[in-house]
């Protein structure tokens, strides 16, 4: 069985568990939120480069649940107030897991990960977002997604 573990909670593993699999560091501030199942992490993201009406989010890990994304919806858009988030990737699944959610493509960053690795941008608005009231559902697939806040 999976539990979600919200900001408030401030487990350390998230961090580390969506580091490694995007081989990068973060520097605080930053909030994080993720999946634990059978004590071990399985998915987490990282909501840092806040400013008001925006958000970043890093994301790894597999098996979201509707409660999670449900959760992650009620703690930007209700309880942060942001008006959207911002998510940067050059993983596919990752663009298709974000227009499931509601989001579009919003440009390419040339090189963001290196020579010849551009990010594309992604963006999510509140009004866009499908899970804000749990009224769609998400395959909880076993997806292994990777992000990165730009």
């Amino acid at each position: 069985m999976s539990r979600t573990i919200l900001p408030a909670e401030h487990d350390g593993r998230i961090a580390c568990f969506v580091a490694e699999r995007l081989n990068t560091l973060f520097h605080p501030p930053f909030t994080q939120m993720g999946i634990e199942q059978d004590g071990q992490i399985i998915a987490g993201m990282i909501f840092n480069s806040f400013t008001g009406n925006d958000i970043h989010v890093s994301v790894a890990g597999s098996r979201w649940t509707r409660r999670f994304l449900r959760e992650m919806g009620q703690y930007l858009f209700d309880q942060l107030n942001v008006d959207r988030f911002t998510a940067i990737t050059e993983k596919q699944n990752v663009v298709d897991i974000v227009y499931r959610l509601g989001g579009q493509k919003e440009g390419v960053i040339r090189n963001h990960f290196g020579p010849d690795r551009d990010g594309i941008l992604l963006g999510v608005l509140r009004d866009e977002y499908r899970y804000r009231h749990g009224s769609h559902t998400i395959r909880a697939g076993s997806n292994e997604d990777g992000t990165s806040a730009g």
